[in-house]
Protein backbone atom coordinates (compact mmCIF):
# COMPACT_ATOMS: atom_id res chain seq x y z
CA UNK A 1 0.00 0.00 0.00
CA UNK A 2 1.85 3.39 -1.08
CA UNK A 3 1.12 6.95 0.53
CA UNK A 4 -1.94 8.68 -0.38
CA UNK A 5 -0.52 12.08 -1.95
CA UNK A 6 -4.00 13.95 -1.98
CA UNK A 7 -3.18 15.77 0.72
CA UNK A 8 0.45 16.92 -0.34
CA UNK A 9 -1.80 17.62 -3.96
CA UNK A 10 -3.95 19.84 -2.20
CA UNK A 11 -1.83 22.32 0.08
CA UNK A 12 0.96 22.34 -2.52
CA UNK A 13 -1.91 23.66 -5.18
CA UNK A 14 -3.30 26.25 -2.32
CA UNK A 15 0.20 27.28 -1.69
CA UNK A 16 0.43 27.82 -5.98
CA UNK A 17 -2.56 29.55 -6.23
CA UNK A 18 -1.49 31.99 -3.44
CA UNK A 19 1.53 32.99 -4.98
CA UNK A 20 -0.36 33.02 -8.41
CA UNK A 21 -2.66 35.81 -6.79
CA UNK A 22 0.15 37.32 -4.95
CA UNK A 23 2.56 38.09 -8.26
CA UNK A 24 -0.48 39.14 -10.22
CA UNK A 25 -1.01 42.17 -8.47
CA UNK A 26 2.41 43.66 -9.42
CA UNK A 27 2.50 46.20 -11.61
CA UNK A 28 3.72 45.51 -14.91
CA UNK A 29 2.89 49.16 -16.77
CA UNK A 30 0.33 47.54 -18.23
CA UNK A 31 -3.16 47.72 -16.78
CA UNK A 32 -4.79 44.94 -15.59
CA UNK A 33 -8.35 44.39 -13.49
CA UNK A 34 -6.35 42.15 -10.87
CA UNK A 35 -4.65 45.45 -9.97
CA UNK A 36 -7.28 46.91 -7.91
CA UNK A 37 -7.86 42.82 -6.20
CA UNK A 38 -6.15 44.24 -3.01
CA UNK A 39 -8.21 47.41 -2.90
CA UNK A 40 -11.27 47.38 -0.22
CA UNK A 41 -13.63 49.49 0.04
CA UNK A 42 -15.60 50.74 3.09
CA UNK A 43 -19.46 50.26 1.48
CA UNK A 44 -22.27 49.34 3.86
CA UNK A 45 -20.93 49.57 6.66
CA UNK A 46 -17.99 46.92 5.72
CA UNK A 47 -15.25 46.64 4.04
CA UNK A 48 -15.40 45.21 0.35
CA UNK A 49 -13.64 44.16 -2.48
CA UNK A 50 -13.81 46.80 -5.48
CA UNK A 51 -14.95 43.95 -7.79
CA UNK A 52 -17.74 43.30 -5.09
CA UNK A 53 -19.54 46.61 -5.76
CA UNK A 54 -18.22 47.47 -9.41
CA UNK A 55 -17.03 46.48 -12.39
CA UNK A 56 -14.06 46.88 -13.50
CA UNK A 57 -12.46 46.97 -17.18
CA UNK A 58 -9.28 47.70 -19.22
CA UNK A 59 -10.33 49.14 -22.16
CA UNK A 60 -6.03 49.55 -23.31
CA UNK A 61 -3.05 48.29 -21.80
CA UNK A 62 -2.77 51.97 -19.64
CA UNK A 63 -6.20 52.63 -18.64
CA UNK A 64 -8.52 50.80 -16.32
CA UNK A 65 -12.43 52.07 -15.58
CA UNK A 66 -14.31 51.11 -12.39
CA UNK A 67 -18.30 51.26 -13.03
CA UNK A 68 -19.74 51.81 -9.72
CA UNK A 69 -23.14 50.32 -9.58
CA UNK A 70 -24.25 52.27 -6.67
CA UNK A 71 -23.29 55.83 -7.95
CA UNK A 72 -23.08 56.94 -4.17
CA UNK A 73 -20.07 54.78 -3.83
CA UNK A 74 -17.80 56.61 -6.31
CA UNK A 75 -15.88 58.74 -3.54
CA UNK A 76 -15.55 55.94 -1.51
CA UNK A 77 -14.23 53.65 -4.21
CA UNK A 78 -11.96 56.40 -5.32
CA UNK A 79 -10.22 57.30 -1.65
CA UNK A 80 -9.67 53.79 -1.45
CA UNK A 81 -7.92 53.44 -4.66
CA UNK A 82 -5.84 56.74 -4.05
CA UNK A 83 -5.14 55.21 -0.91
CA UNK A 84 -4.55 51.78 -1.84
CA UNK A 85 -0.91 51.88 -1.82
CA UNK A 86 -0.34 51.12 -5.76
CA UNK A 87 0.59 54.53 -6.82
CA UNK A 88 -2.49 54.95 -8.86
CA UNK A 89 -4.37 58.57 -9.24
CA UNK A 90 -8.26 58.08 -10.08
CA UNK A 91 -10.10 60.34 -11.60
CA UNK A 92 -13.97 60.41 -11.34
CA UNK A 93 -15.62 60.96 -14.70
CA UNK A 94 -18.94 61.49 -14.70
CA UNK A 95 -20.03 58.17 -13.53
CA UNK A 96 -17.07 56.16 -13.66
CA UNK A 97 -13.47 56.21 -12.49
CA UNK A 98 -10.71 56.36 -14.89
CA UNK A 99 -7.19 55.15 -13.80
CA UNK A 100 -4.16 55.89 -16.14
CA UNK A 101 -1.35 53.59 -15.53
CA UNK A 102 1.78 55.03 -15.77
CA UNK A 103 4.53 53.30 -17.23
CA UNK A 104 7.56 51.83 -15.37
CA UNK A 105 10.68 53.46 -14.83
CA UNK A 106 13.38 51.01 -15.42
CA UNK A 107 14.33 51.72 -11.31
CA UNK A 108 10.52 50.44 -10.41
CA UNK A 109 11.37 47.45 -12.94
CA UNK A 110 13.84 46.14 -11.20
CA UNK A 111 12.53 47.13 -7.62
CA UNK A 112 9.17 44.98 -8.74
CA UNK A 113 11.25 42.63 -9.65
CA UNK A 114 13.39 42.18 -6.47
CA UNK A 115 9.64 42.00 -4.79
CA UNK A 116 8.69 39.20 -7.34
CA UNK A 117 11.75 36.75 -6.03
CA UNK A 118 10.66 37.59 -2.49
CA UNK A 119 7.39 36.27 -3.07
CA UNK A 120 8.01 33.76 -4.91
CA UNK A 121 10.98 32.43 -2.51
CA UNK A 122 7.76 32.92 0.44
CA UNK A 123 6.11 30.56 -1.69
CA UNK A 124 9.04 28.24 -2.01
CA UNK A 125 8.94 28.00 2.11
CA UNK A 126 5.03 27.07 1.67
CA UNK A 127 6.01 23.88 -0.64
CA UNK A 128 9.10 23.14 1.51
CA UNK A 129 6.66 23.10 4.81
CA UNK A 130 4.33 21.06 2.58
CA UNK A 131 6.79 18.49 2.20
CA UNK A 132 7.91 18.62 5.63
CA UNK A 133 4.47 17.53 6.81
CA UNK A 134 4.15 14.53 4.38
CA UNK A 135 7.58 13.59 5.27
CA UNK A 136 6.64 13.36 8.85
CA UNK A 137 3.50 11.31 8.10
CA UNK A 138 5.29 8.82 5.98
CA UNK A 139 7.82 8.58 8.55
CA UNK A 140 5.26 8.11 11.04
CA UNK A 141 4.37 4.55 8.92
CA UNK A 142 7.88 2.98 9.89
CA UNK A 143 7.34 -0.24 12.47
CA UNK A 144 3.70 -0.69 11.16
CA UNK A 145 3.36 -4.29 9.98
CA UNK A 146 1.95 -3.74 6.75
CA UNK A 147 4.80 -1.20 5.23
CA UNK A 148 7.81 -2.17 5.05
CA UNK A 149 11.06 0.21 4.76
CA UNK A 150 11.35 -0.43 0.42
CA UNK A 151 7.99 1.19 0.66
CA UNK A 152 8.70 4.35 3.05
CA UNK A 153 11.86 4.98 1.40
CA UNK A 154 9.75 4.97 -2.08
CA UNK A 155 7.13 6.97 -0.97
CA UNK A 156 10.23 9.61 0.25
CA UNK A 157 11.24 9.48 -3.12
CA UNK A 158 7.91 9.99 -4.63
CA UNK A 159 7.59 13.05 -2.64
CA UNK A 160 10.26 14.63 -3.55
CA UNK A 161 9.48 13.81 -7.28
CA UNK A 162 5.75 15.30 -6.40
CA UNK A 163 7.55 18.78 -4.55
CA UNK A 164 10.00 19.04 -7.34
CA UNK A 165 6.93 19.29 -9.63
CA UNK A 166 5.97 22.12 -7.62
CA UNK A 167 8.63 23.92 -7.51
CA UNK A 168 9.25 23.58 -11.00
CA UNK A 169 5.68 24.98 -11.63
CA UNK A 170 7.02 28.32 -9.13
CA UNK A 171 9.93 28.74 -11.18
CA UNK A 172 7.35 29.00 -14.54
CA UNK A 173 5.57 31.49 -12.87
CA UNK A 174 8.23 33.65 -11.73
CA UNK A 175 10.03 33.33 -15.01
CA UNK A 176 6.83 34.42 -17.04
CA UNK A 177 6.17 37.60 -14.34
CA UNK A 178 9.66 38.58 -14.92
CA UNK A 179 9.12 38.56 -18.17
CA UNK A 180 5.95 40.78 -18.36
CA UNK A 181 7.69 42.85 -15.77
CA UNK A 182 10.76 43.66 -18.02
CA UNK A 183 9.08 44.17 -21.00
CA UNK A 184 8.20 47.72 -22.04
Amino acid sequence: MSFDFSGLHQDAQKAIDHITNDINQLRTGRASAQMLDSVSVEAYGTRMKINEVASVSVPDPNMILVSPWDKGLLGSIEKAIASGGLNLNPVVDGQTIRIVVPALTEDRRKEMVKMLHQKLEAGRVMIRSVRTDIKKEIDKQKGQPSISEDMIESDLENLEIEIKKYMEKIDDLGKRKEQELMTI
